[in-house]
């Protein structure tokens, strides 16, 4: 059996430990349904359009009802804080049947959280000074920083991170071509990791499109150095459609900005990547060339 989380159950979250025996099937998940926060220090899920993201986790009996206890639920019970229910649940590689929890108790929805994601909200009212952030796209190339003139916020750059479980793909649509995306499919893939301040999370949201509902903020976990770094930051497509080249200028600043910082194996590898998805050879060579 599977149980999606979306609140203080997830990786690195306060009630976390109960599921310290279940086994991750996947940590970008998504339901249909509307996130509020309780102001109790924990969220609500309530049916509604919208999508709230998660994780999913397959569990056995015991773990089942050690989270049917948090959640104030007992079968069968009238009144309860929270309901169970099998839902179909989201994932990059399709949908999986997975208990999900509800709620029906109009005192838990206090406030509405656009978001839908419990991790990317705390974050946003906590505020940190600063925080790390993973990119693997066009936020590789310092080039767009200056032109943007951020790049006084991008100095502090810890090389590249390593990510477990994921590739990156172009697909995000724009009338020129693909755009960078990462899709949870087992596979391993690299990026550029930079220590951040706030005033760049601001520059961020607003490049990536997070108002518009291009791309969506997420934590990850990375490594760097063999060392490993819970909660980073990152963004992902919403709404994903199939592979499509990228434009040159895309392209070429994927990897001008890779070159400095990831290893060689997988800087070939997004050189074959565009060449799998429709570029020549020759293409791929003169974007690295210094231009």
């Amino acid at each position: 059996m599977y149980v999606f989380v979306y609140g203080t159950l997830r990786k690195h979250e306060s009630n976390h430990i109960l599921l310290k025996e279940a086994s991750l099937l996947r940590e970008q998940a998504w339901v249909e349904g509307v996130l509020y926060e309780t102001n109790r220090g924990y969220p609500a899920l309530k049916e509604g359009n919208g999508t709230v993201y998660g994780e999913i986790y397959k569990i056995n009996p015991d773990i089942l009802s050690k989270v049917d206890e948090l959640e104030d639920f007992l079968e069968g019970r009238g009144e309860n804080l929270y309901i169970r229910r099998l839902k179909q649940v989201e994932t990059d590689t399709g949908p999986q049947e997975a208990y999900v929890y509800y709620s029906e108790n109009e005192s838990l929805f206090q406030q509405y959280i656009p978001s839908g994601d419990w991790k990317v909200h705390q974050f946003l009212q906590g505020k940190p000074e600063r925080i790390l952030y993973f990119a693997y796209g066009s936020c590789m190339d310092d080039d767009r920083f200056k032109k943007a003139q951020v790049d006084l916020h991008f100095k502090h750059c810890l090389g590249a991170g390593l990510l477990e479980g994921y590739t990156m793909k172009y697909l995000f649509h724009v009338h020129d071509g693909g755009r960078g995306d990462i899709i949870e499919d087992g596979g391993t893939m690299e990026g550029v990791v930079y220590d951040i301040p706030q005033e760049a999370v601001e520059y961020l949201f607003t490049r990536e499109g997070v108002s518009p509902g291009w791309y969506r903020a997420a934590f990850i976990d990375i490594v760097i150095g063999g060392k490993a770094y819970k909660d980073v930051l990152t963004f992902i497509v919403k709404a994903k459609n199939d592979e499509t080249c990228p434009p040159d200028h895309y392209a070429r600043e994927i990897l001008r900005g890779s070159y400095p910082h990831v290893s060689k194996s997988y800087h070939e590898k997004l050189q074959n990547q565009l060449m799998e998805i429709g570029m020549t050879k020759e293409q791929v060579q003169n974007l690295l060339k210094p231009s």
